[in-house]
């Protein structure tokens, strides 16, 4: 808080301008604004981040995520994420399915997709009988 003060009182006297007091304190020239303005209304105990040491509101115990990896090591390993997901849905599942799928690969459990090639390999196209020779793309000697 000490540093959002000092540069909202170097930015006061001119010395800053808006971005660089906001690149100097590392967010976005207006999120400062928001800060500066608020500062000016209420003070500087208005600029104090009150969710510091609270857990956050959606965050999911430790147990339902322990569940999910046991349930489909031991029944649904030959699932892929959304038929697992598709069947945990149905017994009453209330997380949705990037939750479920980000648990299982941080987890460990699922491994990611290797990557695939092209599908389509670039060819020379095979002269057919009646096919319309344009003039821009021939490589032949014609004349």
């Amino acid at each position: 808080m000490a540093r959002i003060v000092e540069a909202i009182g170097r930015h006061k006297s001119g010395a800053l301008s808006c971005v660089e007091a906001a690149s100097l304190l590392g967010m976005s020239e207006r999120h400062f604004r928001r800060l500066r303005d608020t500062y000016a209304e209420d003070g500087a105990e208005a600029i104090i981040d009150r969710r510091c040491g609270k857990p956050p509101s959606n965050k999911v115990e430790g147990k339902i995520k322990d569940w999910v990896v046991e349930q489909y090591v031991t029944r649904n390993f030959e699932f892929t994420p959304k038929h697992f997901h598709e069947e945990l849905k149905k017994r009453g599942f209330d997380y949705g399915y990037t939750w479920t799928k980000s648990v299982l690969y941080l987890r460990g459990v699922l491994k990611p997709a290797k990557k695939r090639g092209a599908h389509h390999k670039k060819r020379q196209r095979a002269p057919l009988p009646g096919m319309l020779v344009f003039q821009d793309g021939s490589t032949q000697d014609w004349f």
